[in-house]
């Protein structure tokens, strides 16, 4: 279970400095970054499943689309899902909003908690409804301060429940499953590397980018593999407890770049940690009854 805990932390870890590894890849724009991260994301990504003997999964997938084509249309709605959440991932740090993206992600547990609850009938605990209701007021604050909710922190708090509610519809909620939705994004991230401001050419006139574009793939593969090896060797409450790791990081990430929290913002984070506070109480509860069961 320690080697797990480790593989999670590190996971978040990755993922917080390959955020903040963005900044260090000018000229490229977070779209470019985008593009090449998934082009050199997919092929350790594959390496991985080859040797782990998880390439099996892709055939079945690609079976069942066989046999349903409509299937297959299905797996582009999936695939363009997570293609926004990646591109954002990439793009925020660059353009401004690091702040709401983190945001997002520390709202993500209590819109999944929601989402357990509307969709799937889900009772929640005291302490959930608790969670829930302090989210509401940091929410109801950002509405009063700005008049509307940050588009990329809806992005994200709204757009992973519903990518992961279309995967288990579709059956797709496994490593080969991920691994058709990075594959259906590699035309757009050709054609972005290409079309893009910048191009293929930049490699030649920025000769560091040499060096800097496969590090940010080689950190993007490793985070995943971390992640995936994670969720296997913990119990799943005690991985979903660290995965407030990452919003943690992200947020320093924001404030390291230049980004603040403004005065009439601390109303809508305070509540909102205090409601990340109480969930991750909840599963430190289960965890006990778990323990003496």
């Amino acid at each position: 279970m320690a080697k797990g805990i480790a593989l999670s932390v590190l996971a978040s870890v990755l993922f917080a400095v390959m955020y903040f590894y963005t900044s260090l890849l000018a000229p490229l724009g977070g779209v470019e970054i985008f593009g090449w991260r998934m082009l050199l994301t997919l092929p350790c990504m594959t390496l991985f499943m080859l040797l782990s003997g998880e390439w099996s999964r892709v055939g079945e997938v690609l079976q069942r689309v066989r046999h349903k084509p409509l299937l297959g249309l299905a797996l582009l709605l999936s695939s363009a899902l997570v293609g926004v959440q990646l591109w954002l991932f990439m793009w925020a740090p660059l353009n401004g909003h690091s702040l709401d993206v983190s945001l997002g992600y520390f709202l993500l547990p209590l819109t999944m908690v929601l989402t357990g609850r509307i969709v799937y009938g889900e009772r929640l605990s005291r302490l959930q409804k608790t969670a829930t209701a302090l989210a509401c007021l940091g929410v109801c604050n950002e509405l009063y301060q700005v008049g509307s909710f940050s588009w990329a922190t809806a992005l994200v708090a709204l757009g992973y429940p519903l990518y992961f509610i279309l995967r288990r519809r579709l059956g797709s909620d496994h490593l080969g499953g991920l691994w058709i939705d990075m594959a259906l994004l590699i035309p757009v991230a050709l054609w972005v590397v290409q079309s893009g401001a910048q191009g293929i050419g930049v490699l030649a006139a920025q000769p560091r980018l040499y060096l800097l574009i496969p590090l940010l793939g080689l950190i993007s593969a490793s985070a995943l593999v971390c992640y995936i090896i994670a969720s296997r060797a913990l119990p799943f409450s005690l991985f979903g407890l660290l995965s407030y790791v990452e919003p943690v990081l992200l947020l320093l990430v924001a404030l390291m770049l230049g980004e603040s929290i403004q005065g009439g913002q601390w109303l809508t984070y305070v509540p909102i940690w205090l409601a990340v506070l109480a969930l991750v109480l909840e599963g430190a509860r289960h965890l006990a009854r778990q323990r003496r069961n």
